[in-house]
């Protein structure tokens, strides 16, 4: 049974201010030295960078699609062990969810599977009394409980006023109103915001300033109050061990760093449960791979962005090649499946695979429900995951195969072409995988690392 207090932080909409409030929450309690725990619905792994440096502990993602419903109250008592009170940031608008799944996935879904009351943050920079309208229809839809509003974006006193005045005539209390303030704006570019991991001192600073902002601005007490009322959840935590550790402490390299930041807490976790001793390398510093790396696994990021630095560390590209060349078991998404290819826009990268990639204007997006295609380190033929893509990028191949004769495609979905490259010794792809929702995954590594 799980008692920690929570809160989910929605919206009606993306762009309504979730990542400021719910950082900011995280931050001002952390400062009033209150453990926080805070969370993420969905795929994103930006905002979690985010939470991360406001919370001082990491931040991870609770998405029904990727790990499965069961997992979500599990996963949310592994990630609060220790907190008084957790915080989550839902996604995009409170009832978005999997296109053509109605709500499957959305924040809604995940505040029912916490038990969990909704805080609504509303920009409402052009709004006036029909607030009121637009908090009534959502708190009146679907079965959530809406437990308050932040009003974000407020012109002046008198529109807070008119604002507040607004939402208690629909009986809906208002805990917060955040004016304007540019000192927290986190830069975008192609993807969404720039992840915290590449710009750690602007970072701090900005949620130092939310930490202040929210402090000013919103009841916390009254925040804390509606946490309070979160009934007991009847989970039990989830754990990344293995029922069968491999034996020896195999050493798994685990890339990071600004160019490789997109990786989830529980892929180191659920490696060591596995019997890995997990070391981090960053590609745009390491000139070589940890002493003893018998396995390589690279996760998403933008390596788009850092191309010419990642081609500057030869070393460190010979050293993977070296290691696949060795067979020994390397896997990578999205921007690892980038780093692995021969050139990324002309720039040399580690050549494991014989494919070029490059940026493209066209942004693929969504979940994918994909069944593995051929044998690799990380899953067998017939495997069959749940994952999503997100970028702007394309991989043109030049043979069609692997620099290993024995390779063919990683994956395949409907409506798609074959996607990635798989063999006895790689498994490269766009598709990200939540491991927490397939663990044997991180077994497979470990086990072929150790043999």
């Amino acid at each position: 049974m799980v008692t920690v207090p929570r809160v989910v932080v929605a919206a009606p909409a993306s762009g309504h201010g979730k990542t400021t409030v719910a950082t900011g929450l995280l931050a001002a309690f952390a400062g009033r030295g209150v453990p926080v725990a805070p969370f993420k619905v969905g795929p994103d792994y930006i905002d979690p960078g985010y939470h991360a440096l406001a919370a001082g502990r990491p931040g991870r993602n609770l998405d029904p699609v990727m790990v499965g419903e069961d997992l979500i109250g599990p996963l949310f008592a592994h990630g609060a062990a220790g907190a008084d009170l957790a915080v989550v940031e839902g996604v995009m608008g409170l009832y978005d969810g999997r296109t053509g799944a109605g709500d499957t996935g959305s924040t809604a879904h995940v505040a029912r599977l916490l038990d969990a009351p909704v805080l609504l943050v509303v920009d409402a920079a052009a709004q006036g009394r029909s607030v009121a309208a637009l908090v009534h229809g959502f708190r009146s839809f679907g079965d959530v409980r809406l437990a308050g509003v932040i009003l974000n974006r407020v012109g002046s006193d008198r529109h807070e006023a008119l604002l507040r005045e607004a939402c208690e005539e629909v009986g809906t209390p208002v805990l917060g109103a955040l004016r304007r303030a540019d000192a927290v704006a986190a830069p975008s570019r192609h993807l969404g915001l720039v992840p915290a991991a590449e710009r750690r001192a602007e970072a701090l600073a900005s949620v130092t300033a939310l930490a202040s902002l929210i402090s000013t601005s919103v009841d916390l007490d009254a925040v804390a109050a509606v946490a309070r009322s979160a009934p007991p959840l009847p989970a039990t935590p989830w754990t990344p061990r293995a029922d069968d550790p491999v034996p020896g402490r195999p050493v798994v390299a685990l890339a990071g760093g600004p160019a490789f930041s997109f990786a989830y807490a529980e892929t180191a976790e659920l490696l060591a449960g596995a019997g890995a001793d997990v070391v981090t390398v960053d590609p745009l510093r390491d000139e070589s791979l940890p002493a003893g790396t018998r396995a390589l696994v690279v996760g998403g990021g933008f390596p788009e962005v850092y191309a010419a630095e990642l081609s500057a560390n030869a070393p460190l590209r010979a050293a993977v090649a070296a290691l696949a060349a060795q067979g020994a078991p390397i896997t990578a998404e999205c921007a690892g499946l980038l780093w692995l290819c021969r050139t990324l826009d002309d720039a040399p990268m580690c050549g494991v695979i014989d494919a070029d990639a490059a940026m493209t204007p066209t942004l693929t997006l969504g979940y994918r429900d994909a069944v593995a295609l051929t044998d690799s380190p990380l899953a067998v033929t017939g495997t069959r995951v749940t994952g999503h893509e997100f970028h702007r990028t394309v991989v043109h191949p030049r043979s069609g195969l692997l620099l290993s004769p024995a390779g063919g495609a990683a994956w395949a979905w409907r409506g798609a072409d074959p996607e990635g490259f798989a063999g006895p010794g790689l498994h490269a792809s766009y598709l990200h995988l939540h491991w927490a929702g397939r663990p044997e995954l991180a077994r497979g590594v470990v086990a072929a690392a150790a043999a």
